[in-house]
């Protein structure tokens, strides 16, 4: 009986089977044509011909719903329709949010990143057409916000990661984990698929985007929680896809692009996954704001649309600044168009337009704005024009604080003015790095702070910045004392004394004061580099004097004429004066090549031997003094003026100092001196490779100087030619003196090696000087009665030691004559 029961049961299989088969085989007559859709590039496919569901033959529809009946995976309802679209789509700033209605409001753009293969969502399909519609049905498509509408009229870009541009992927809705109580879904044999849990419909926070120059973390499925045995995890199911459309673009353009990014084909299958690295493909282009996938049923399979939302064509670009400014801020409207001209009447592409906001921040940053950067949401309004939110970093205040050597706070003696005048940045202004640089070289530049630096504390509004000046004060003062013996001045004793920061106005007072058995001599000056309510670096100088010195007018040629009584004749000045000067130029903060001075200042004269006693006349009778009484008094005006383009005021290799003074006196007291005197000074400096001793700027320098004296003229106020910083190779004055003079000098300075922080060059010389025959023009004629040559040629060599004090200098010159010697200096000559 078992066989037969088993004989039966297989000829009713076979029946069962054949009956199936021919429904299946010879189901219907007639055709509808369904077109599959081809992307660029593709070769057309085999076009199938079926009928139309409603010229089906009832056993074709009895199979069909035979075989949907077999599905219990699908858990299709009884009342689901034929058709059914449902979203699947991905909203580029929020996740797991329920889909957006009509009257839902336009989300803000993002601009995507390229996804991994496993940056992906689960998206719901099954491998039987009707399981595909059921399943999105129950578990409810992602993120779909409605962008048609039109209640919004601005699109944001959602803010940039601390507050820097840069490319944001926005993470995609990942699939919740499983209830703990969930049970494994059936397998049915062959290919029924299992069933997947249902997605939660609960909106959740966006994940924040990654940091820039990396990729984005792909959102992970997590774990489902732990039971008996853990299951194998369940295959991606797949459906064909029957045809593909895009909807929303007939942008040729925009078309062709979203055909090369995505990887779903007519005629082939797809899966969740696969749709999902479509829609971040297609969002990486840039060129969209909203990308959904739209599956539709049908006889062969799925129908699938991409439904995207094209950006707005962009048409310009205004920067908008926090807080906000009167007219434009740092960045011109010129240079925003420049650089997004390119951009400009082309649909806005995300991509691109970032690269554009990156070309900004480098724009700041080589200008120096190093606090400036673009933040914020930058708004799309419909006309197409983009709003960038910019904070340039303005500055709320500067603070001056003081600090000892151990970085302690303390009270500072300079009073914070001083200062912050040095400080071309101001409250309210952009914080600008080279302004800053310029600023910190300046308040070094007064020489009272051993350290500068700046630092930034929080304003009391995030777009502003407290800049803080933090300076470390040196000592200001010195004081030194001596004593000596001489033959001028017998035993002597010397003090002096100077303070750079006088009431930290940084003003100088220094004191000088020699006190001897035969003189006293003194030095007081007061200096005040800017006189404080000036808006122009207005400074003067106040002195008074008692100086004594060996005139070079009187002394060495041949023979060696002195006083009656053998003692070389000595100039003694006594009186003082003021001397006013200021930069030309708009600004007290730009340096200024020219510099003008004036002054006015009254002095006596008079010619004395080593005891002080007066001496107006020589051991020859010739007049020493104008007055003819060995003492004059001159008022004298003093103006000047000085063009300063050297590259470097200590050491120049390029670049030219002019040089330009008058004198005129004021026919008062005794002698009633009348004088006019010109002088003149010019130097060029001109870089040159002529050695490798050692690293360091070689430079050919020249200067070409001169004067001439109108009027009277006293003996001791002649020109006197010769010695170190004349024609070396002379002694002091041993050229000649004259109302006039012209002098040249061509140098070669190079370096030789370095010690330590001293370096130490060499110099190649020449010189020349001449009274241009006007010896016998000063009365007395001393250059002529001492037999001096009144033009000389000098050449030598010479070694330059940098030093603290500046560079010493040590030359050795030659004269034509045939003698020689050594010239000792402090700086270059010019």
């Amino acid at each position: 009986m078992d066989v037969l029961n088993e004989i039966r049961n297989l000829r009713l299989r076979i029946a069962i089977a054949t009956i199936l088969l021919s429904c299946l085989t010879f189901g219907g007559a007639g055709t509808v044509r369904a077109n599959s859709l081809t992307s660029p590039g593709e070769q057309p496919r085999e076009q199938w011909e079926l009928p139309d569901e409603g010229s089906q033959t009832p056993s074709l529809l009895k199979t069909k719903k035979a075989i949907e009946s077999a599905l219990p995976a699908a858990n299709i309802p009884s009342n689901l329709p034929a058709e059914t679209e449902t979203a699947i789509g991905v909203s580029p700033t929020a996740t797991n949010a329920p889909t957006a209605t009509p009257n839902d409001a336009a989300v803000p753009l993002s601009i995507p990143e390229a996804s991994s293969n496993n940056d992906v969502n689960e998206i719901l399909v099954a491998s039987h057409p009707a399981a595909v519609v059921e399943s999105l049905a129950i578990n409810g498509p992602s993120i779909t916000p409605n962008a048609e509408s039109e209640s919004v009229a601005v699109r944001t870009i959602p803010s940039l990661e601390k507050h820097r541009p840069q490319l944001v992927q926005t993470p995609l809705p990942g699939q919740p984990a499983p209830p703990e109580t969930e049970q494994q879904p059936e397998r049915l044999e062959d290919s029924t698929p299992p069933s997947l849990p249902v997605p939660s419909r609960t909106p959740s926070t966006p994940s924040a985007p990654a940091p820039s120059g990396t990729q984005a973390t792909p959102p992970t499925l997590p774990a489902p929680a732990p039971s008996g045995t853990q299951a194998a995890p369940a295959p991606d199911p797949q459906v064909l896809v029957a045809e593909l459309a895009i909807d929303g673009t007939q942008d040729p353009e925009l078309l062709n692009e979203i055909y090369r990014v995505i990887s779903t084909r007519a005629g082939r299958p797809t899966t969740r996954t696969i749709l999902q690295e479509d829609v971040n493909q297609i969002f990486a282009t840039g060129y969209f704001s909203n990308v959904t996938v739209l599956p539709e049923d049908t006889p062969l399979g799925v129908r699938i649309t991409f439904k995207v939302e094209p950006n707005p064509i962009l048409n310009r670009v205004v920067i908008q600044t926090i807080p906000q400014r009167e007219g434009e801020g740092v960045l011109p409207q010129e240079k925003v168009d420049e650089i997004f001209q390119n951009q400009y009447g082309k649909i806005l592409n995300l991509r691109r337009f970032q690269a554009g906001i990156l070309r900004l921040n480098d724009w700041y940053k080589e200008q120096g704005y190093d606090l400036a950067q673009v933040v914020g949401a930058p708004e799309v309004g419909r006309d197409g024009t983009v709003t960038l939110v910019v904070a340039e970093g303005n500055i709320e205040d500067i603070r001056v604080r003081f600090f000892n050597d151990e970085n302690e706070p303390v009270d500072g003696v300079t009073r914070p003015f001083i200062v912050t005048r040095e400080i071309e940045l101001k409250p309210g202004d952009v914080f600008n790095r080279q302004t800053a640089q310029r600023d910190l070289e300046r308040v070094f530049g007064l020489g009272i702070f051993d350290d500068v630096k700046f630092s930034f504390s929080p304003g009391s509004d995030p777009s502003k910045v407290i800049v803080n000046v933090d300076v470390n004060e040196a000592s200001t003062g010195s004081v030194a004392a001596g004593a000596g013996i001489s033959s001028a001045s017998g035993f002597f004793g010397t003090a002096s004394y100077q303070q750079k920061n006088v009431g930290g106005n940084n003003q100088t007072f220094s004191a000088e004061a020699q006190l001897g058995t035969r003189e006293f001599l003194f030095d007081l000056s007061f200096t005040d580099p800017w006189i404080a309510t000036h808006p122009n670096r207005l400074s003067y100088t106040v002195n008074a004097f008692r100086r004594r010195s060996i005139s070079l007018i009187f002394d060495e040629g041949n023979p060696d004429i002195r006083l009656p009584n053998g003692d070389r004749p000595r100039i003694v000045r006594t009186g003082g004066g003021i001397t006013f000067g200021q930069p030309l130029g708009g600004s007290p903060f730009e340096q200024s090549p020219w510099y003008v001075s004036a002054g006015l200042d009254f002095q006596g004269v008079s010619v004395e031997d080593s005891r002080g006693d007066r001496s107006p006349r020589d051991e020859l009778g010739n007049l020493l003094s104008f007055s003819d009484s060995g003492k004059d008094q001159m008022l004298a005006l003093h103006f000047g003026a000085s063009q300063d383009l050297r590259n470097n005021p200590f050491q120049p290799t390029s670049g030219s100092l002019l040089r330009l003074a008058m004198d005129q006196t004021i026919p008062v007291g005794s002698g009633n001196i009348l004088m006019s005197r010109l002088r003149g000074s010019y130097s060029y400096y001109i870089p040159v490779e002529f050695t490798n001793f050692t690293p360091g700027p070689e430079a050919l320098a020249f200067n070409i100087q001169g004067g001439t004296i109108f009027g009277d003229l006293p003996p001791y106020e002649a020109f006197a030619i010769g010695g170190a910083n004349s024609v070396r190779g002379y002694t002091e004055g041993g050229v000649g003196s004259g109302r006039s003079y012209l002098q040249f000098t061509a140098e070669y300075r190079f370096p030789l090696f370095a010690i330590s922080r001293f370096g130490i060059g060499g110099a190649l010389f020449v010189d020349y000087g001449t009274d241009l025959g006007t010896g016998s023009d000063v009365p007395g004629k001393p250059a002529v009665i001492r037999n001096k040559p009144g033009d000389g040629l000098g050449y030598g060599l010479g070694v330059r030691v940098q030093s603290p004090l500046g560079p010493i200098r040590i030359d050795y010159g030659f004269n034509i004559d045939g003698g020689s010697r050594f010239h000792f200096g402090i700086g270059e000559r010019f």
